[in-house]
């Protein structure tokens, strides 16, 4: 008896989802043409106005979309993510950005459950090979970078990183840099580390290598060195901190915190971020 009783309320959770999902599916279609003109005006806005020339993404929230939209497998919300990667590649592309940097694991990521880690790395091992190989293709060519602790990271991913080395080029391409096994106080540690050995090496007494040290050295050894610092910094999931991404270079940037979680963030979310940096004077301290 208490058997049948679970399986009908299992029954029922699953005929709710499925009617849930079925409304969902319906509302999309019926607004798809408000959205099509809400997009187009959309773009023609922010198309008259400056573009942010790098834009950082910290791409949060894909575990929380998948068990939203019933999914056990977190797996399945990291793929999704790294889909919606491209897809924004592509935007910024449309919108005339010329610089991206996604932050997609970070090295506290690592610390995950064993198969879900083995799942984020992989489906970043997939997304790379696809890149490099030309199975997926963005809409304008890029000019990719893999920056954080190659260390920390599996073999097949390194191996996939090295073949994205081969994206690289001088022709005004994209910039495009995935932030993976990424921690922006081991980033600042590891500049400071590399810069003290520099003027070690150039002989400053030990007594002077505090008053020796500089911005500027420093900033020659991060990891992000020859990119630009970011005009525009967007979150996705509705979380409003940064946890420690790019805490260098950012200390200019605009914010934009999205309540979508990653794998649901859509051009129109993207573009109202654009509009909201266009509407802010950035004084840059001064």
């Amino acid at each position: 008896m208490a058997g049948a009783a679970r399986d009908a309320r299992r029954a029922g959770r699953i005929l709710r989802r499925a009617a849930a999902d079925l409304g969902l599916r319906l509302a999309s279609v019926a607004l798809r043409p408000a959205y099509a003109i809400y997009l187009r005006r959309l773009r023609a806005e922010v198309a008259r106005s400056r573009v942010p020339a790098h834009v950082a993404v910290i791409m949060d929230g894909n575990r929380r979309w998948a068990a939203q939209a019933g999914h056990a497998d977190p797996g399945f919300g990291h793929r999704a993510g790294a889909e919606k990667a491209l897809e924004l590649v592509d935007w910024s592309a449309d919108a005339g950005v010329h610089e991206v940097t996604l932050w997609a694991l970070s090295l506290e990521n690592l610390a995950r459950p064993e198969d879900e880690v083995g799942t984020i790395t992989g489906v970043a091992t997939d997304a790379l090979g696809a890149l490099a190989s030309g199975r997926r293709r963005t809409r304008a060519p890029v000019r990719l970078r893999v920056i954080g602790r190659r260390d920390a990271l599996p073999a097949s991913l390194r191996d996939a990183i090295d073949g994205a080395a081969a994206l690289s080029r001088d022709d005004g391409a994209m910039t495009v840099t995935v932030a993976l096994g990424y921690s922006g106080r081991d980033e600042l540690l590891e500049a400071f580390r590399a810069s003290v050995r520099e003027l070690v090496t150039a002989g400053t007494p030990s007594d002077g290598i505090a008053d020796a040290l500089t911005a500027d050295m420093l900033a020659a050894h991060l990891y992000t060195v020859g990119s630009s610092d970011p005009d525009l910094i967007i979150r996705t999931s509705g979380e409003v901190r940064l946890s420690g991404f790019l805490p260098w270079q950012s200390v200019y940037s605009e914010y934009y915190f999205s309540e979508a979680y990653w794998p649901a963030f859509r051009e129109i979310d993207f573009l109202r971020a654009i509009r909201t940096y266009q509407q802010r004077a950035r004084r840059f301290g001064r």
